[in-house]
């Protein structure tokens, strides 16, 4: 391992040289902050100057020096013991002015907030309410409606449901709701884990999915509810990703664990009983005997989950990693070194296998992460902002 400081603007920013061991994939770890700022993250161009920034709710780091700057007034969060007011950040022109602005839902059950960039000028961003209480430890932000646009998808209370938002013709109000699901629904718990948005049966509209199930997308997605389709999509999750996994033309369903060891696969089969899903495990506990030097060792609170090729080779991959101290250490190996990975996808026709490769030992993942070509190269790179702080990975 190389370590080398480097110095710019005053600012000190630690690269670590780590190979992930998948072929030639090899990352450099960016310390942006060492300080809990949030456990979700976002990207996008803030200062109009052609390069991704990052922003970790109270804050933005601008690229390429990651000089950081308030968005809004800074708190004090301690990672041991308590939680930030960022669950989940997105990046969206929600008026239209060509300046990115964000999307922040805080502590489950709180208001979602949106914030207006200031085209440069100094001082906090405008802040503007959402929606007054934003459920779920997964809310999403998605292209549900294909136009380009993230529609941020959580439950609300009172009313207790599973809610897709669109923004306002009057800025100064709270967004458009659109319930997806029937009133005091399970999915929109204050708690609630689990959610996800894909295509589940090949009608080319983006459906929503629960662990108990999902919602079929209409039409027109303003009409309410939709149709729930039950289905046994396993334990309490994080994100869930439809994916046909094994190539026969059914989406299937990939999740992980919130708050204990697991990822999971869940096969969708047509049978003479209807529709039904089959779970295959991709990593279950840790097992009780020694590891030898190298093995793989589950890992527990892979709160977070995305598919994306890391590797180029036109398979779409895994990354997940530990929301270290998801609760406060309560959880089962929530004590355990906050690792990041990302599980390499290999075929051999509808056999598949997912190859674990080890990025970080000292970081892991929040609640909500990003992968993206972070500096144009081409390559993939991960965003995470968590209780250990704010990094990239960024690949070689």
């Amino acid at each position: 391992m190389s370590i080398r400081l480097i110095l710019a603007c005053g600012l000190a920013t630690l690269f670590t040289g780590m190979a992930a061991n998948g072929g030639d994939v090899k990352f450099q770890k960016v310390v942006l902050d060492k300080t809990f700022r949030a456990e979700g993250v976002a990207t996008g161009d803030v200062n109009y100057d052609g390069k991704l920034d990052v922003m970790a709710g109270d804050v933005w780091y601008q690229a390429p020096q990651w000089k950081m700057n308030e968005l809004r007034p800074l708190g004090s969060y301690n990672p041991e013991k308590g939680y930030s007011k960022c669950f989940a950040q997105f990046a969206r022109d929600v008026n239209g002015d060509g300046w990115v602005d964000t999307m922040i839902v805080g502590m489950p059950g709180g208001p979602a907030l949106w914030y207006e960039n200031p085209q440069g000028k100094a001082g906090h961003w405008q802040e503007r309410v959402l929606w007054k209480s934003a459920c779920n430890e997964t809310p999403v932000a998605a292209n549900l409606l294909g136009d380009g646009k993230l529609a941020p998808i959580f439950g609300i209370q009172p009313e207790g449901q599973l809610t897709w938002f669109s923004a306002p013709t009057d800025l100064e109000k709270p967004w458009d709701a659109h319930p997806i699901s029937t009133t005091n629904n399970v999915s929109a718990a204050r708690f609630a884990h689990g959610l996800g948005v894909g295509d589940m049966n090949k009608d080319g509209r983006n459906d929503v999915l629960f662990t108990k199930g999902w919602w079929e997308a209409p039409e027109d997605c303003a009409q309410s509810p939709w149709k729930f389709h039950p289905a046994n999509l396993g334990p309490n999750c994080a994100d869930m990703i439809v994916y046909d996994v094994n190539q026969d033309g059914l989406a299937d369903v990939i999740t992980s664990s919130a708050h204990d060891y697991g990822m999971w696969w869940f096969e969708q089969k047509k049978t003479e009983k209807g529709v039904e899903f089959v779970q295959h495990e991709i990593f279950g506990k840790p097992k009780t005997e020694p590891y030898a030097e190298g093995e793989f060792r589950p890992f527990s609170e892979p709160h977070a989950l995305i598919l994306a090729d890391i590797n180029g080779d036109g398979l779409p991959d895994l990354v997940t990693g530990k929301r270290w101290y998801a609760h406060n250490g309560g959880d089962p190996g929530g004590k355990e070194p906050a690792v990041l990975y990302w599980f390499e996808q290999k075929r051999a026709g509808k056999d598949v296998q997912w190859i674990p490769h080890k990025i970080d030992d000292d970081s892991g993942v929040g609640t909500q992460f990003e992968v993206r070509d972070m500096n144009g190269d081409g390559k993939l790179d991960i965003i995470i902002s968590n209780k250990k702080g704010v990094f990239i990975f960024m690949q070689e």
